[in-house]
């Protein structure tokens, strides 16, 4: 399995089916343009992938914060509904935390919605602690 950043390729449309598993109110095009806006102040998407199909897939950004220093922050992360449970998401999250001694990252956040009880047992099993609760005024 590779790890490879994205960049408007051939993997394109796979990588956006990925990713409208988990934000389903995005259309292909929407999502693109979503994500070509958020590049634009840092945002970074890379993807697994092996035997040319598109496995799991990762948006994250670089930050700096008074809090927690310098970080990566996960924006989304999701595996292939196809192709969960076969151990891509521990490989995408190795090569994140590599990514993140690499760039000189202490630490790695993500916000996880309260009812995806399967992502919270993910990064418990990554060894990710709760530490926080994140309020939202809309």
């Amino acid at each position: 399995m590779d790890v490879t950043f994205f960049e408007d390729n051939a993997d394109r449309a796979q990588v956006l089916d990925v990713l409208t598993q988990l934000r389903p109110h995005f259309s292909q095009d929407a999502l693109a343009a979503q994500i070509k806006r958020q590049q634009q102040s840092g945002y970074q998407l890379a993807y697994v992938k092996s035997d040319n199909i598109v496995l799991a897939v990762v948006g994250f950004e670089v930050r700096e914060s008074l809090a927690w220093g310098k970080h990566i922050y996960i924006d989304d992360l999701v595996t292939n509904e196809n192709h969960r449970s076969q151990g891509v998401g521990k490989v995408l999250m190795a090569w994140l935390k590599h990514h993140a001694a690499e760039h000189g990252c202490k630490q790695i956040h993500v916000d996880s919605e309260i009812q995806r009880f399967k992502a919270h047992i993910f990064y418990q099993r990554e060894e990710f602690k709760t530490i926080a609760h994140h309020f939202v005024w809309a």
